[in-house]
């Protein structure tokens, strides 16, 4: 072993053994050797946001302050996409702006269609899901895991399935800020 590779072993010991004592996580070499939350601020994401390493980004894409990007996820934001404060993205989750479909049978003759995305303040995305363009997330909104959204979710609902359907309803109490889930 030459003395730079066992030195970038040495350090990935250091840092992995760092991480399961501060965090009680272990998590690949790669995301050991980046800032979640720097990577946010170069992409001009609000305040106290963080977005793992392995997250793709394209094109333009906001985002609110206090909002996780989870890992494994994609965020296309060639025909705009906008993600408010407060917010979960969770793992593996897409986000799509345009599609092909059109392009792709028509043998090219048709353009790709866009359509803006915007997922407002204080929604939870779960893990996998897919949100297909021109979709409108509305404030307090609970994605569940798994679903396809291709149409717009109301306020405070909880949508789930494919295709997504509203299966439920969500409460804040506005002093407290306690939450209901109601399904």
């Amino acid at each position: 072993m030459t003395n730079e590779i066992y030195e970038l072993y040495e350090l990935c010991k250091r840092l992995h053994k760092m991480m399961r004592e501060k965090w009680h996580r272990d998590l690949p070499f790669e995301e050991l050797l980046t800032d979640r939350w720097e990577r946010a601020r170069s992409l001009g994401f609000g305040e106290g946001t963080s977005i793992y390493h392995n997250s793709y980004v394209y094109g333009n894409v906001k985002v609110g302050k206090h909002t996780w990007i989870g890992p494994f996820t994609l965020l296309d934001g060639g025909g705009g996409l906008t993600i408010g404060d407060f917010c979960s993205i969770s793992a593996g989750v897409q986000i799509y702006t345009h599609d092909s479909v059109k392009w792709a049978v028509s043998g090219g003759k048709i353009p790709y269609e866009k359509g803006p995305v915007t997922i407002h303040g204080c929604c939870h995305i779960g893990a996998n899901s897919i949100i297909a363009k021109g979709v409108e997330i509305g404030p307090h909104s609970v994605v569940g895991a798994g679903s396809f959204v291709r149409k717009t979710v109301q306020p405070r609902t909880i949508v789930s399935g494919v295709p997504a359907k509203a299966v439920g309803e969500v409460h804040v109490d506005p002093t407290s800020g306690e939450v209901r889930l109601e399904f």
